[in-house]
């Protein structure tokens, strides 16, 4: 075994496979492991390619050698986006996941023997790294073919690199094993993700190169099956400290299923040449609605996606505290369609300080990787999913210790709805929430209108528990009991609803989230008098706005309440409601069990009776004046 390693407890099948595998590398640098990427140093093209019985070789990606890094395109479709369904439990453990045995007819002991012994049989890359970033992580280890160094450099970019030079040594709490040929092998061409949740360590087994269910999201399941059994949350979210022009800060935190703005929120607004703000176009007539806005907030991130609540940071302030539980970030860029689209992610992915990986974008040797070039899927459309990890020391105004959270908001892709063609898109620009329904909105969590992040979006679907749910391997009421948990100790943590895409018959986009985070940041966060406050005509919605000012300029109450446009009316929004309550009914039943706590019970008998916003602030606070 290579000398480095020794200083690590290893499992006895961990060290039989490091001990006798064609060659082990650990590299002690960022740089050195960026040069295995490409097999050798002067290499501009890698091709992987792996030998399948009766196939002969496939090749499964090549990685181009650009001048700001790597650029990793799959060949196939499929495996340039996660899919939803790859996670399958190998354990025994509690969990109301699919587990493999059921899936496959079989226990996974015997593939997970021949994985052991398929990657004694190739050059590996052994490398320790932090679950959870380099600060607050889990010490874990990667087992990876050498000739997919692409996939091991972006762990380290993700996940925190560790110099095992340096290390003190541990024994893992993880360890992912990288086998890309079993995909074909043993799982008919499809993303699988295997679980083994042992007593003390978390085996994923991946099968599949694409980084987001194994690098990435197993790295969260990692997270989230700690945090079950010690009683504490990783969150879906964003988070970011904004200071206001006066110099004011708020902090927000965002959540919601992939798609549903986390990223935007750390975005500046974005504004015409002219200044103004296009806050929606009409989708009938085409009217284009602008606001005008002078100085706007600044944007100090926090975390992009993965918010670590663990008990250590919280205090005495009744506020939920968090950091960042990533040390790089996936950025999706398909929003990035020309020059000057995104200036600040542009300038991070063009001149970094450090070589960087790219996904499901065009990569011409030598050339610099842009990320308005998106590759294009076998229809000739771009990838809706392309991708870039930039490390998060490299972003600007990066917040590094804990903070407190002041407004906690959800947020839902939403499609066009009329009179006409009625459908759930019925929430105005933000709706203000008590805690009941922030629990309920996070059990449901709607995964939304044209989710561009994964395989299967169409229609009203769940992400599950705290938009988390396709990443956690436990219970679902466990994780239901320490979201409740969490909201019930932060009273002094606010909550909204915030929408996407469409506001009824118009088309916004993540306008609503940029604005609102300014208008919020200006105020100092949810303190309103009640009469500032309307119900909604759907309960679900909790409280509207009856007016919103934003620099001087009133927002139109036809973005604040739908049921004030002309083409919606209060028939269609209506009829969206119902769609809307019909989804929560359904996707609530899986809740109410004798397993989940009381509180939790009396909230969703609130929702079976019909009741009404008051109902859910009765049973918890709103907490304004």
């Amino acid at each position: 075994m290579n000398q480095l390693l020794q200083k690590f407890d290893f499992s006895e099948e961990l060290q039989d496979v490091l001990s006798n595998c064609a060659g082990v590398h650990t590299p002690t640098t960022k740089s050195e492991l960026f040069k295995l990427v490409f097999g050798s140093e002067e290499t501009m093209v890698h091709d992987v390619i792996y030998s399948l019985p009766e196939k002969g070789n496939y090749k499964e990606a090549n990685v181009v050698r650009c001048r700001n890094g790597a650029v990793v395109n799959y060949m196939e479709d499929y495996m340039r986006r996660r899919d939803p369904n790859c996670m399958v439990i190998a354990d025994h453990k509690p969990t109301d996941k699919p587990r493999y045995r059921d899936e496959y007819g079989m226990e996974f002991d015997p593939v997970r023997k021949e994985t052991l012994e398929w990657l004694k049989t190739q050059e590996l890359i052994a490398i320790p790294f932090s679950a959870g970033g380099n600060v607050y992580g889990y010490g874990s280890f990667l087992i990876c073919p050498l000739n997919a160094a692409f996939f091991a450099y972006g762990v380290a970019l993700l996940q925190g690199f560790i110099n095992a030079e340096e290390s003190a040594g541990f024994r893992p709490r993880s360890v992912i094993y990288v086998a890309p040929p079993f995909r074909h092998t043993h799982f008919g061409g499809q993303q699988v993700c295997v679980h083994n949740r042992l007593d003390d360590c978390h085996e994923i087994f991946s099968y599949n190169l694409y980084p987001g269910p194994s690098a990435k999201k197993g790295v969260y399941s990692v997270l989230l099956d700690i945090g079950e059994s010690e009683g504490w949350v990783t969150a879906h979210a964003s988070c970011a400290k904004v200071v206001t022009p006066y110099e004011n800060e708020t902090v927000i935190m965002h959540e919601g299923a992939s798609g549903g703005g986390k990223s935007e929120l750390l975005e500046e607004v974005k504004k015409s040449s002219d200044g103004r703000v296009l806050l929606g176009i009409h989708t009938i007539s085409g009217e284009k609605n602008y606001i005008n806005m002078g100085d706007t907030c600044t944007i100090k991130p926090v975390t992009d996606d993965m918010a670590i609540c663990h008990p250590s940071f919280q205090n005495q302030s009744g506020k939920l505290c968090l950091t960042d539980g990533e040390d790089g970030w996936f950025l999706r860029v398909d929003g990035i369609k020309e020059y000057g689209s995104s200036p600040e992610h542009e300038k991070l992915s063009i001149h970094p300080d450090e070589p960087l990986l790219f996904f499901n974008l065009q990569g011409t040797p030598g050339s610099t990787c842009l990320p308005w070039e998106h590759t294009l899927d076998s229809d000739g459309q771009p990838c809706p999913n392309p991708r870039v990890i930039i490390p998060r020391k490299n972003i600007e105004n990066i917040v590094h210790e804990p903070v407190e959270v002041s407004v906690r908001s959800f947020g839902v892709r939403m499609p066009p709805s009329t009179a006409e063609n009625p459908n759930y898109g019925i929430m105005g620009m933000f709706h203000v929430i008590p805690p009941a329904l922030a629990w309920l909105w996070r059990l449901v969590s709607p995964r939304g209108h044209n989710n561009p992040s994964i395989v299967d979006s169409k229609g009203m679907i769940s992400e599950g528990v705290g938009s988390y749910w396709p990443f956690a391997t436990g219970e679902r009421v466990k994780q239901a009991n320490l979201l409740l948990d969490q909201i019930m100790a932060s009273p002094n943590t606010k909550y909204i609803l915030i929408p996407n895409q469409h506001i009824g018959v118009y088309e916004v986009g993540f306008a609503p989230e940029n604005i609102v985070v300014e208008y919020l940041a200006r105020r100092g966060g949810i303190n309103f008098k009640m009469d500032r406050l309307v119900e909604s005509r759907c309960p679900l919605l909790g409280y509207a706005l009856k007016e919103m000012k934003v620099d001087g300029q009133y927002i139109r109450s036809k973005f604040l309440r739908c049921e004030k446009q002309d083409l919606l009316g209060i028939e269609g929004y209506d009829k969206g409601a119902t769609i809307l309550t019909n989804f929560f009914a359904r996707e609530l039943e899986k809740f109410d069990t004798e397993d989940l706590q009381p509180l939790g019970r009396e909230i969703i008998q609130c929702f079976r009776n019909g009741g009404t916003v008051e109902d859910y602030c009765s049973i918890t606070p709103l907490g304004l004046y």
